[in-house]
């Protein structure tokens, strides 16, 4: 029986495992390019209506057409917020040019791989160290000892963030992507956790900042602090930002790739004996399908600027556009047998760093450095890792802006530490 498109506000659609939520997204794909969807506000107490894009080419094009679809009055929340909140807890994702082009350029003079150059090679030494603190036990949750600290190790690294910190920030950055799962929001009122959690972040940098400007170093928020380029400085509030971003997505993104890609290959035994039996061959590949089959990016929102077309409709100003990026990565109409997971897949055009265009992920390239570092590493050092149970998935409220699984039960013969 065909599911309605309203169920993609439920929260019962976004708890289901991977693949039968794919499924019924399939479903729902058939039913049509674009379609409403009702959703109540409870801001305003009123009953919105939001475009659902489920397939590959809406996608791209709304993509491809920021004048036409802008980002401004939401990319990552389904409601028009604050714009202090939206610019706070997302950046330079929910700009528009030209303040989005001059951040952006800001920040990717010192994203470029030749600036960090330092965090890629340090991300086999922060893998190494991470298996570690496991490697010995036989058993663990794969998230909680690997996916969680793995990524974000890495970022507070770039950042400059002391380890001293590390839960700091890993509590909030919990809060702020748990879709609401009372396992991180805890008991109290979920906006004021939200903000707390946001609040947290920001002091944590705002104190960063400060240190950095007296005495500069070579990591990343330093040299944001402290930038040569002849446009104007980023301000602290917009570091600050900044920081929340990659803390949260940057971070969050490459867990929920790494647990969902660990989960993949247990229920796709020939896909990971392929993959184990040429390493180097593969990985390129094989970190590409977990992206476009994890998707771990939910959704991206866009607003139509003017009265506009798409897919053959016609649409008003102001009219809300959805892009599932799991959805557009399964459209037959794109990909072969798109259910399949083919760690050998090319083509693999996926839109899972988002689709073409101004808003395409900044940290994509370190994302798949740290995908494939992690999968090279458990390959060598837990040949013979298996999956025990069922990924819990994030008991979400709504829709996630990331489709994390918070537990992964694992087991593996016990192996030592390369480090003392």
């Amino acid at each position: 029986m065909s599911i309605s498109p309203n169920q993609l506000i439920e929260p019962t659609f976004w708890r289901q495992p991977l693949a039968n939520r794919m499924a019924q997204f399939a479903d729902l794909r058939e039913q049509g390019s674009i379609l409403p969807v009702e959703v109540h506000n409870p801001m305003t107490e009123s009953t919105e209506v939001f475009h659902a894009l489920t397939r590959y080419d809406e996608v791209v094009q709304v993509s491809k057409r920021p004048d036409e679809f802008c980002s401004g009055k939401g990319a990552v929340s389904i409601f028009d917020m604050p714009m202090e909140m939206l610019e706070f807890f997302g950046s330079f994702i929910n700009m528009d040019n030209p303040r989005h082009a001059n951040q952006r350029r800001i920040v990717a003079y010192s994203f470029t791989p030749h600036e960090l150059q330092g965090v890629l090679e340090s991300v086999e030494s922060i893998a190494a160290e991470v298996i570690d603190g496991f490697c010995e036990q036989g058993e663990a949750d794969l998230v909680e000892v690997l996916s969680q600290p793995f990524p974000l190790l890495i970022i507070c690294d770039m950042m400059g963030i002391p380890r001293s910190e590390f839960k700091t920030v890993l509590d909030a950055t919990n809060v702020i992507l748990s879709g609401g799962d009372p396992e991180f929001m805890g008991d109290g009122d979920p906006m004021e956790a939200y903000l707390m959690a946001g609040i947290s972040l920001s002091t944590l940098m705002g104190e960063l900042i400060e240190e950095r400007r007296a005495n500069p170093t070579d990591d990343l928020t330093s040299k944001l602090v402290n930038n040569s380029l002849p446009e104007d400085l980023l301000t602290p509030a917009e570091i600050t930002s900044f920081f929340v971003l990659l803390a949260v997505a940057g971070n969050d993104t490459t867990r929920t790739a790494i647990s969902h890609g660990v989960n993949l290959l247990a229920k796709n035994p020939d896909q990971r004996a392929i993959w184990q039996a040429d390493v180097e061959g593969v990985t390129q590949t094989a970190v590409e399908e977990i992206v476009r089959a994890a998707s771990p990016v939910t959704f991206m929102r866009r607003t139509a600027t003017r009265d506009v077309s798409l897919g053959g409709q016609d649409f008003s100003e102001g009219d809300k556009f959805v892009m599932f990026y799991g959805a557009a990565n399964r459209d037959p109409r794109v990909f072969d047998d798109p259910e399949r997971f083919d760690v050998l897949r090319q083509p693999n055009p996926h839109v899972g760093f988002g689709g073409p265009g101004p808003h395409f992920c900044l940290g994509a390239n370190l994302a798949r450095r740290e995908v494939a570092v992690v999968f090279r590493e458990l390959f060598k050092r837990l040949p013979d890792l298996e999956v025990t149970g069922e990924a819990v998935p994030l008991a979400a409220e709504g829709i996630p802006l990331v489709t994390g699984i918070k537990h992964l039960p694992v087991t593996f013969t016990p192996t030592p530490r390369l480090h003392g």
